[in-house]
């Protein structure tokens, strides 16, 4: 089972996929202020292609930015296609 955790630093911060130990994916941010996250890049290990390990970090960022009552910013195009196909997520934008 893939399992994603959030790295969150000072300015910057990242979403780790990962499935027994082995990295499937990350998905790193930058901070603007203190109220809104920029997606700036998600990369996925060719070996998990195909298992939506890239679609399972925008919903953790999703969720992230919920609690948090942040907004987000989706300048990586593969998060920009996650949010336009997600209306569902649109609340966060």
């Amino acid at each position: 089972m893939i399992e994603v955790k959030q790295f969150d630093r000072e300015s910057k911060g990242f979403f780790k996929a990962t499935e027994e130990e082995v990295e499937a994916g990350r998905m790193t941010y930058s901070w603007v202020n203190n109220d809104r996250i920029i997606i700036d890049h998600t990369e996925v290990n060719p070996a998990f292609r195909g298992k939506s390990v890239g679609n399972l970090m925008v919903q953790a960022a999703v969720e992230f930015a919920r609690k948090a009552g942040i907004k987000i910013i989706p300048l990586c195009p593969f998060a920009k296609s996650v949010f336009d196909k997600t209306p569902d997520y649109h609340d966060v934008l």
